[in-house]
């Protein structure tokens, strides 16, 4: 059985710092070796060359390190940060470590993780990677000790997308690569990774190469999936729940249907376990949501509950940071806390328009 798992978030100061991560480990609220994972934002552009992701990587990991955590293990610890804080976001970080914990029959929060095999820059935004994410998810749904796909209510993926080198590898060995249109490869990736995730947990049957990108009513409501070029495999995360593992968290999840729907968020939260009125209001939280998980699209139709935006047309400002900021703004209101994780791109991830939201709370 998966060990009790303790998490928090916690504050970036600025783009290099991980001194909330060496805090929480020298005040004891979790040990340096037992860290194993971290899903955070930092303040980059969140495109293909977000550097900010490897700066923070680095602070992190090195942060285990000094604090006694064996080199070679933290290597291996899965770090995915989503680049962009646009509007009122704030750079963060969830960690998650194990701890120890009585036993209990209660459902409680775990955590498994898994790498995918290499992923050939042909195979993204094909079948063969479809197949390669479902596979590393379902080990890791082992390794989180969770049988049922029902238990599971989160997956976090770091994919690889397409550069320049990477089309050329491909090229020089007679290979076609989807697109050639580098931050387009950045919504592919995280499309076809979510189809993954969806056939890995019977959401969904093994779909056609032809319906990547173009079936947008096959998708997942717990994939949040994001690309870099930090990686050449899918890093896996699942977030589920238990019995037996103990601890005091709990994780639930919903969808919304667009931009606006709040309550959506507020249905994961009640998902998680907390009891709340049938209209909450932040008040009623109470210091008991650690936080929420998002994935945010425009939507194809270019309007939002009947009214027409300009995020697709607008050649100033790509639509990821227009849509990252507006669905912020309205998870911030939600939660009070404007250290939320939303992240853009979410193709077959919930519904069009729309998308998951994953939300951890403190049952103690």
């Amino acid at each position: 059985m998966p060990s009790a798992i303790e998490v928090r978030k916690v504050p970036i100061h600025s783009v290099a710092d991980a001194s909330e991560l060496a805090k929480l480990i020298d005040d004891g609220v979790m040990a340096a070796e037992r860290v194993i994972a971290i899903i955070g934002k930092t303040e980059g552009n969140g495109g293909v060359n977000d550097y900010t992701r490897i700066i923070a990587d680095r602070a992190f990991r090195e942060v285990l390190i000094e604090k006694g955590a064996p080199e070679e293990q933290v290597r291996q610890v899965p770090i995915v940060w989503s680049g962009g804080t646009d509007g009122v976001i704030s750079p963060h970080a969830t960690i998650f470590a194990t701890t120890d914990a009585e036993p209990s029959d209660e459902l409680r929060l775990t955590v498994g993780f898994a790498m995918s095999e290499p992923i050939l820059p042909e195979e993204i935004g094909y079948v063969a990677m479809i197949e390669k994410v479902a596979a590393g998810v379902k080990v890791a749904m082992e390794r989180a000790g969770i049988t049922d796909p029902a238990d599971v209510h989160y997956v976090q993926t770091k994919t690889p997308l397409l550069t320049i080198h990477t089309i050329r590898d491909a090229k020089s060995r007679g290979k076609e690569v989807w697109t050639e249109h580098t931050h387009e490869s950045m919504d592919l990736s995280n499309g076809v990774t979510g189809l993954g995730i969806a056939v890995a947990l019977g959401e969904i049957e093994m779909p056609t190469d032809a319906d990547v990108m173009n079936s947008r009513d096959l998708y997942s409501s717990v994939a949040s999936c994001s690309s870099g070029v930090e990686l050449d495999q899918a890093q896996i995360v699942v977030v589920g729940n238990a019995r037996g593992v103990g601890g005091k968290y709990r994780i639930g999840h919903s969808v919304m249907k667009d931009a606006l729907d709040a309550d959506g968020i507020w249905e994961a939260i009640k998902d998680a376990g907390l009891d709340l009125p049938e209209r909450p209001r932040t008040s009623d939280l109470d210091g008991r949501l650690v936080n929420v998980f998002l994935k945010c699209e425009a939507s194809q139709s270019g309007e939002v509950r009947g009214r027409r935006n300009a995020m697709l047309d607008d050649s100033d400002v790509h639509w990821h940071r227009q849509i990252k900021s507006c669905v912020g703004g309205v998870t911030a209101a939600v939660t009070g806390d404007p250290a939320v994780f939303v992240s853009v791109s979410a193709a077959h991830q919930g519904p069009e328009g729309g998308g998951p939201v994953a939300a951890i709370v403190d049952m103690s």
